[in-house]
């Protein structure tokens, strides 16, 4: 069985449903041509669809909601990466958050 993301008109995901191809094509679920198939692991359309995302019709991608301003666009993996790399003693002991006002990581104390 595969996964369905249905998207709105912006290209917004609604929804993601488990089901068939032949199900999605009978209309039961609306327009067919508003599901796009997504793969838990990735192995197409880069990222799982999940609700909120966006689908990039041109890359054939989904892709998260930016999450911060300073953050910018993976091309390869279509992810938001930070301007500076986590930490790298950031463990399950030590773990950090993503101060904007200072595009740097901060300490969770």
């Amino acid at each position: 069985m595969s996964h369905f993301a249905k998207l709105d008109s912006n290209n917004i995901v609604t929804t993601v449903i488990r089901s068939e191809q032949d199900f999605i094509n009978t209309g039961l679920v609306g327009d067919s041509f508003l599901w796009v198939q997504t793969a838990y692991n990735n192995n197409f359309r880069k990222n799982y669809a999940g609700k909120g995302m966006t689908y990039d019709k041109v890359n054939d991608v989904f892709i998260e909601a930016k999450p911060y301003a300073s953050w910018t666009l993976n091309d390869t993996t279509y992810v938001w990466e930070p301007p500076v790399d986590y930490p790298a003693d950031g463990t399950f002991d030590k773990q950090y958050t993503w101060n904007e006002a200072t595009t740097s990581w901060k300490e969770i104390e």
